[in-house]
């Protein structure tokens, strides 16, 4: 499990690396009841400036960087033996559009599939005749498809059942309940940004609820 996020400004009351820090509290929290490795945490990606800039903390990785950087990381893991990885992410996913830090990890992820597929067992591996069973034999336990997968931490189920937002009542409900030392509300009169203003809402019990439907939907998904 590879948890993946930014260094984006998410208000004054909240730390930098929020998207970062919830999926490393959720991949915790899923290893009480699941047993998994989680790798280190990929910290920086493109977080775009979308809500500030520079000036504010933000710290933007090119996409196309960002995947390279992606593509090798899952690289080492798969020619090192692996066969069960999980790109964990958390910005960007709200309804799971695919934007460009989801999508600059999927692709990464089947560029190297294919890379190693041709390297393992040869151009045209698909159509020699041995591999004729290759779709009837997808169910089994060697996948190909399957080696490398990338899910949100809150899928589109999760967020209907809760909510989904920037640094306002559900992610700082998430955040705290996780990192309760992340979080600081008394900052928000520093700010009149419109999109913190329901944090004032938020609360660990609404993040425990939140954590505990991220961590059921998980345990369905990742095998």
């Amino acid at each position: 499990m590879i948890p993946v996020g930014t260094i984006e400004y998410h208000g004054p009351h909240c730390a930098f690396g929020c998207d970062t820090f919830i999926a490393m509290g959720v991949l915790e929290r899923l290893s009480q009841e699941r047993e998994l490795i989680m790798a280190p945490p990929v910290w920086y990606g493109p977080s775009s400036y979308a809500v500030a800039g520079d000036e504010a903390g933000t710290v933007h990785v090119d996409v196309d960087v960002f995947e390279e950087n992606i593509y090798h990381i899952l690289r080492s893991f798969l020619y090192g033996g692996w066969r069960n990885i999980y790109v964990l992410i958390h910005h960007q996913y709200e309804q799971e559009n695919l934007l460009p830090m989801t999508l600059s990890c999927m692709k990464a992820a089947k560029k190297l599939t294919f890379k190693f597929l041709e390297e393992t067992r040869g151009i045209g591996w698909w159509g020699q005749n041995e591999n004729r069973s290759f779709y009837e034999e997808l169910d089994g336990g060697d996948n190909p498809w399957d080696w490398i997968t990338v899910l949100p931490v809150m899928s589109k189920e999760v967020q209907e059942k809760t909510g989904y937002d920037h640094a306002g009542k559900w992610e700082c409900s998430i955040l705290s309940a996780l990192y309760p030392e992340t979080v600081d509300l008394s900052r928000m009169v520093d700010s009149d940004e419109w999109f913190i203003q329901d944090a004032v809402d938020s609360s660990q019990e609404t993040g425990e609820k939140m954590i505990e439907l991220c961590v059921e939907d998980l345990k369905q998904k990742i095998k």
